[in-house]
């Protein structure tokens, strides 16, 4: 049986990760798309700004949040004075941060599933009189809907085992921001509470193999499909 304690941060987990990966979709799909499908000056660039988060250290990215999010960053003083609203040490906060720290690795996988699709398909449909929103609807999108999965999937487990950014930016509250690894953390640096520890460290693992189990099988799925084409 799991404790309250462990319920609170499951909970907590849970709500952070959807949270950040209904936040980060549209924005990987369209960044991907824009990657895959177009050429313009400042690419490379846009694309190492997008990747950034995959070789800073965590905890940079949660200082950076830190100052421009707090109530005393830019970011937050018109947030807060504008539209009442302050993330900074909250749930929202906690999963900004995750979702920023996520979503490289959601582009990524979007960016893969549009690069293997055909693109004489889109141009066959474009020919044909369909427009360019009717062409990725209806060709575009079911073709790259295993990799949006896997998107989704990889997005949700980083942000489930995310831990030096949302430390940083919204501090360890219990019931506010203490995800699994901040628990985690808490227990660790509690005397006698190894078992309390060993037993979220048991959970987390399981989630991430689950989690890519199921990317692994996703990306098998898509294989065939660029095979075909």
């Amino acid at each position: 049986m799991l404790t309250d304690f462990e319920i609170q941060a499951i909970s907590l987990s849970l709500k952070v990760a959807v949270s950040s990966v209904t936040f980060s979709l549209p924005l990987a799909l369209f960044f991907a798309w824009l990657l895959a499908r177009s050429r313009f000056i400042g690419k490379p660039i846009l694309d190492a700004i997008i990747h950034l988060p995959l070789v800073l250290p965590p905890v940079v990215i949660g200082y950076l949040l830190l100052i421009s999010f707090s109530s005393t960053g830019f970011i937050g003083i018109f947030l807060k004075q504008n539209l009442n609203i302050d993330i900074s040490f909250s749930w929202q906060g906690a999963a900004l941060a995750s979702a920023i720290v996520s979503f490289p690795l959601m582009v990524r996988a979007i960016r893969q599933s549009l690069e293997a699709v055909d693109y004489k398909l889109e141009q066959a449909a474009s020919t044909l009189g369909a427009s360019k929103v009717k062409v990725f609807i209806t060709i575009t999108l079911p073709l790259i809907s295993p990799g949006i999965l896997s998107a989704v999937i990889l997005g949700f487990a980083r942000s489930l085992g995310e831990f030096g950014a949302t430390i940083t930016f919204v501090s360890n509250i219990p019931e506010a921001t203490r995800t699994i690894p901040l628990a985690m953390y808490s227990f660790i640096q509690t005397p006698g509470a190894e078992m309390q520890a060993l037993r979220l460290c048991i959970l987390a693992i399981t989630i991430a193999l689950v989690a890519l189990i199921a990317s692994y099988w996703l990306e098998n799925k898509l294989r065939p499909a660029s095979g075909r084409s």
